[in-house]
């Protein structure tokens, strides 16, 4: 399959979180602050960016997170509602790159690209001996 067949330039979504304490760096490591964990904000913008394309895929076809370029540019604490955008840039024959960006209040928290790569799950499965 061709993801340039079904993904169009453009495709945006947005999710909202509010910051719970097992997100946070304080939470994997006992010296640090209880803020919102770097690789937690990724996290929430691979899954936006799933969320942007998931309708326009057929059954039986997922993407998966192949690259990350973010850049994480301010703290937010326990509590703060976080909302996070994912738009189509740019669509390859098997790779879907997205502009990401991650917001508190007005605050952009962090920005970057992300890539998501198209997968046949029976055929993923079968690679690797999954039920």
């Amino acid at each position: 399959m061709d993801a340039r067949d079904i993904i169009k330039i453009g495709l945006r979504a947005e999710r909202i979180l509010v910051v719970p304490p097992e997100r946070t760096v304080g939470h994997f490591l006992a010296h640090m602050p209880m803020v919102y964990a770097t690789p937690m904000m990724i996290l929430e913008m691979e899954m936006t960016s799933g969320d942007a394309i998931s309708a326009a895929l057929p059954e039986g076809w997922v993407t998966v997170g192949t690259e990350v370029e973010v850049k994480h540019l301010a703290a937010a604490p326990v509590g703060a509602t976080i909302r996070t955008t994912a738009e189509v840039i740019e669509v390859e024959r098997r790779v879907i790159r997205f502009a990401v960006t991650a917001f508190h209040g007005d605050l952009k928290i962090g920005e970057g690209r992300h890539g998501r790569g198209l997968v046949n799950v029976a055929q993923f499965k079968k690679r690797f001996g999954v039920p």
